[in-house]
């Protein structure tokens, strides 16, 4: 399979994967991280492939959905990504982008860093601004079944990662 094919099937893969998913992690929110982050790419020393593997599959299975299970998302992309017989070194770094996304994590030291993760990390943040980003809040806070506003609800900005 060439990486056209890859990207191909890796595409069908996620739509069908998160054709129920919650609003804010869909489809949508998947196409609008990859396109960003293929343009982030333009003008960065990076794999596309991985890029674009990283960006498609960041959030195929996110903990926030599976129990706080952080290894689900990593063993679902490298099952689909074996079973298209993709380079072990690829399957490994796309596994390390998944496992180092994140929001939550910001607080933490990394223990992986690459051009590529940056890239995708940061296409994800941007999906994170402005009116979608909003709009995301809301509605995977209305997923969780969670208030708009509680006054009596402070803010906390230390929040380890099991708190967040």
């Amino acid at each position: 399979m060439n990486d056209e094919d890859i990207i191909e099937a890796t595409v069908k893969f996620v739509k069908e994967t998160l054709k129920i998913a919650e609003g804010g992690h869909d489809w949508w929110h998947i196409y609008r991280v990859w396109n960003n982050a293929k343009t982030i790419a333009k003008s960065e020393d990076v794999d596309l492939l991985i890029v674009e593997l990283g960006a498609l599959l960041h959030d195929i299975a996110d903990s926030k959905f599976n129990n706080g299970d952080e290894e689900i998302g990593p063993k679902t992309a490298r099952d689909f990504l074996q079973s298209l017989q993709v380079e072990e070194t690829v399957i490994e770094h796309v596994e390390n982008i998944i496992r180092n996304i994140s929001f939550r994590g910001s607080n933490e030291v990394k223990t992986f860093n690459s051009l590529e993760l940056d890239v995708v990390q940061d296409a994800d943040r941007l999906d994170g601004l402005g009116a979608i980003g909003i709009a995301r809040t809301f509605t995977y806070g209305g997923h969780k079944g969670r208030m708009l506003y509680d006054p009596n609800i402070l803010p906390n900005l230390n929040m380890n990662k099991e708190e967040y």
